[in-house]
């Protein structure tokens, strides 16, 4: 049985109206429950180490979330205002001899702070542009993220094959994740878009692209390079 065209053109009506609204509402909802989700994480690590008698709820008789996150923010700035003066260094200082002194736990604390070293660092070093890289192998292309001019002794080393790049080779859909490479820079095609569109860009798996901007000239490949830094077979 075949249904009726004015049932269909109600039934699509009905899907399209539905899916625009979703789009208009999903984004608020998903970013109020991730906020939500991190508040009473936060929460739930900070309260249980407060004294009973200094939580708000027993304190103040007021039981509201965020309480953790304020608490936490609080110590936070007091730590930081601690640690810029002589003793607060000297006690730093002496905890770090004490936790190298420890196998396992110094691996962890030293891989932790070197992380946030580079993430909250004010002059933290940032991807310099976007581009476009050969991989996995001559012929296709893929999204990645120029970091500097490859420098030490693996630009010594490769010094032969012209002026060398570090470039970070995202996966899709998760950023964090990728590929270090050392590519000839004349074989990296240099983006108009900006890092952020380009992150954009690389999470969407190709579904978000930015506006098109004034094209770059691709600069030209050599056919008979003697290797290929990318190709599988090196």
């Amino acid at each position: 049985m075949t249904q009726e065209p004015g049932k269909r053109g109600i039934m699509a009506s009905l899907r399209s109206n539905f899916l625009a609204g979703l789009a208009v509402i999903a984004p608020g909802v998903l970013t109020l429950w991730f906020v939500w989700n991190v508040i009473t994480w936060i929460d739930g690590l900070v309260l249980p180490l407060i004294p009973k008698r200094l939580v708000p709820d027993t304190a103040l008789g007021l039981n509201f979330p965020g309480a953790g996150v304020i608490l936490f923010v609080i110590f936070t700035l007091v730590m930081g205002y601690f640690t810029k003066g002589l003793i607060g260094r000297k006690l730093v200082e002496w905890g770090e001899r004490i936790v190298e002194a420890m196998p396992v736990i110094r691996s962890i604390y030293n891989a932790v702070k070197q992380i946030a070293d580079t993430i909250l660092s004010r002059q933290a070093p940032s991807f310099d542009r976007a581009c476009l890289v050969q991989y996995p192998r001559p012929g296709i292309w893929a999204t990645a993220f120029i970091s500097t001019t490859t420098r030490g002794e693996i630009g010594d080393r490769l010094g032969e094959n012209g002026e060398m790049i570090s470039i970070f080779l995202p996966t899709t859909p998760n950023p964090t994740s990728g590929f270090l490479l050392f590519v000839p820079r004349a074989d990296v095609i240099e983006l108009d878009m900006s890092v952020e569109d380009a992150a954009k860009l690389v999470i969407s798996a190709g579904l978000v692209y930015p506006d098109s901007r004034k094209p770059r000239r691709a600069p030209a490949l050599s056919q008979t390079s003697p290797a290929n830094p990318l190709s599988p077979d090196h």
